[in-house]
């Protein structure tokens, strides 16, 4: 698009279209271009993030898992809610 403005300059003019509209077209669209190329490498940081959360999430679950069952087969029921475990059994 700037490319033809500025080749067409004079017709434009006579619409209104003068070099400077047509600089900050072009500073819009780098401006635009360098926005994009930060949110794309936000996004693969985030799924790289989510990635790394998941993992850690499934492996504290196995862990909580894990420790509630001990809990339950060491200790009377009537303890067990000083663990956080509110299971009738």
């Amino acid at each position: 698009m700037a490319t033809g403005l500025k080749n067409q300059a004079t017709e434009v003019a006579k619409s209104g279209i003068d070099s400077d509209f047509i600089q900050k077209l072009e500073s819009t669209r780098t401006d635009a271009i360098a926005l994009n190329d930060e949110q794309e490498r936000l996004k693969a940081e985030l799924k790289s993030k989510t990635e790394q959360l998941d993992s850690t999430m499934k492996e504290l679950g196995a862990m909580l898992s894990e420790a509630k069952k001990v809990v339950k087969l060491a200790l009377p029921q009537v303890g067990w809610r000083e663990f956080g475990i509110e299971d009738k059994r």
